[in-house]
């Protein structure tokens, strides 16, 4: 669940709006070449915001203002860990010709509230037309428009005409993309990094187009594709938020790990689980497709023809963290057969009775409160709640109709409702929890429910296979779930392996003494253990 933000391939038509339900975008059209009047004074908050005049077509896209106090800043935006020190109002734009003006009443869709409730001061505000709809995954990108920082100084909102914002620029490049575009240059200096992008037959079916699954091979160093030597493959996959450039640069440590010989050599396979509507987690899903049937009958035998890989289950190994990390223990789960085990770290909740903290079955179930009325918090930092699951899910609402944290999961977990949108699983007004929907999610995505419904089939086959690794103060409160899980496999006789770090958060999980990444060696070293049995790799590495 560790928020970032990124996307895929645009799956074309099959993205559904609806799928907010009440809570959707309305729509504003400029009218070429006409100027709006600045509104009259009435108590609402409008801006006017001007279409790039060197765009070279119309554009489109969803419109964003972001408010805050304070003066100076060049980027104005929003913080899961700080929600309501930036105000955001959106509207969807259909079509603005270059140079057209638009207004946008920023007190219709909003967070955290209408603008005109914002008190009076010293403001700054900026405006993002987001033209793929892939703010509420990755922020700004660069084919998206900005507008400079205008400052507001002792701005009463709704009293006055306020300043015109012009789109005039895309977004500098950010120290992230920056070091994916390095580590793509990189990628050709050296033989270990293989970038596949494999057209499944599978996916593309269930899309009536073409879509790839898209990852990073990292080879082991010295790896010689002419020697009958075969080596472990750990597919591995990230969280909420990251992407295929992430990815490589994950991929790259590794493979300078192993050179560094803190890591048996392996293979690694960085997969990409990134799409327009969150993550698809390698989960068979009727709104996502079937992803995990993809990776496990299409990808991975095309792999292992391609790559001196050991091509059985005790030489396949998962590992993944947050989203990855369920996704990771779900491919687990549901695909015995295919891999010897699986090393997920703080993954997302695998027991919906403690859904970050919120029972999802309980009798009148809400995700903004608990029963004696306070609110449910999703992040918390240094002893102190940061943020609740309401503000998350309004602020998701506002940055876009799809791609957030929230909405991921219904992409990911939920039945496909009337309108070919996934069933939300909660009111996004009320927070009140659907019945018939979760019972779906039990049935097919609580991983508890899965195992204790299955273990007299699967029980054998993952028996010792599945190792957690989670922080005692996890920063969304996935330490819970985590435990739960546990007590299921500990009742069924599954002999887990799950370690709860004291003290550690979602963020910090890998550090083993003073190496932020320490933990990846011992869990490279305990799958290696289990595909070469008595094995010391380092000796086995020396003969090589």
């Amino acid at each position: 669940m560790a928020f970032a933000r990124l996307r895929m391939v645009v799956v074309g038509a099959a993205v559904f709006i609806p799928a907010l339900g009440p809570l959707g975008c309305g729509l504003i059209q400029g009218q070429s070449g006409e100027q709006v009047a600045p509104p009259q004074p009435h108590g609402h908050v409008f801006f006017r915001v001007q279409a790039p005049s060197s765009a070279g077509a119309p554009v489109a896209g969803r419109l964003l203002i972001f408010v805050r106090q304070g003066s100076g800043d060049s980027e104005i935006t929003t913080s899961e860990f700080s929600q309501e020190n930036t105000w955001v109002a959106a509207k969807e734009v259909i079509s603005a010709a270059p140079g057209e003006m638009l207004e946008i009443n920023a007190d219709e869709l909003a967070f955290p509230r209408p603008f005109m409730q914002l008190p009076p001061g010293k403001y700054e505000a900026q405006a993002v037309l987001d033209t793929d709809h892939s703010y509420n995954y990755k922020g700004r990108g660069p084919q998206d428009w900005i507008s400079p920082a205008t400052s507001l100084g002792n701005w009463q909102p709704g009293s006055v005409s306020e300043p015109l914002l012009v789109l005039d620029h895309h977004p500098p490049g950010d120290m992230k993309r920056s070091a994916g575009r390095l580590a793509l240059t990189a990628k050709a200096k050296f033989d270990g990094a293989h970038e596949e992008e494999f057209v499944s037959p599978l996916l593309s079916r269930f899309w009536g187009h073409e879509v790839k699954i898209r990852s990073w091979v990292i080879s082991p160093p010295g790896y010689s594709g002419q020697s009958r030597e075969t080596y472990p493959t750990a597919y591995w996959t990230q969280g909420f938020g990251a992407g295929l450039d992430s990815a490589l640069l994950d991929g790259l440590r590794l493979y300078d790990r192993m050179k560094d010989g803190t890591m048996p050599p392996m293979f690694w396979v960085m997969l990409d689980e990134s799409i327009p509507q969150g993550t698809h987690e390698f989960a068979d899903s009727v709104n996502n497709g079937p992803w995990g049937a993809a990776l496990t009958t299409e990808f991975i035998p095309y792999l292992e023809a391609k790559y001196r890989m050991d091509a059985r289950p005790n030489g396949r190994f998962l590992n993944g963290h947050s989203s990855g990390g369920w996704a990771t223990l779900q491919l687990q789960i549901n695909y015995p057969y295919i891999f010897g085990g699986t090393w997920s770290t703080s993954p997302d909740s695998s027991d919906f009775h403690d859904f970050n903290g919120p029972d999802l079955y309980a009798a009148h179930a809400n995700l903004y409160r608990k029963p004696d009325g306070s609110p449910w918090p999703i992040i918390r930092g240094e002893g102190k709640v940061e943020a609740t699951f309401e503000q998350l899910a309004r602020l998701e609402n506002v940055l876009g109709p799809y791609g957030g944290q929230l909405g991921s999961f219904d992409w990911v977990f939920s039945p496909r409702g009337p309108n070919g949108a996934p069933e939300p699983m909660f009111d996004r007004r009320s927070g009140d929890v659907h019945p018939q929907v979760i019972a779906y999610w039990r049935d097919h995505y609580d991983l508890a429910h899965l195992i204790e419904n299955t273990w007299s089939e699967r029980g054998p086959l993952l028996k010792g296979r599945i190792h957690v690794f989670v922080g005692t103060a996890d920063t969304f409160y996935l330490d819970g779930p985590a435990h739960r899980l546990e007590a299921v496999l500990d009742k069924l006789g599954g002999d887990p392996h799950f370690s709860y770090l004291p003290g550690r958060t979602h963020f910090n999980v890998y550090l083993l003494g003073d190496d932020a990444n320490g933990l990846i060696d011992q869990i490279a070293t305990e799958m290696y253990a289990v595909a070469r049995p008595g094995v010391a790799w380092k000796d086995d590495l020396r003969r090589n």
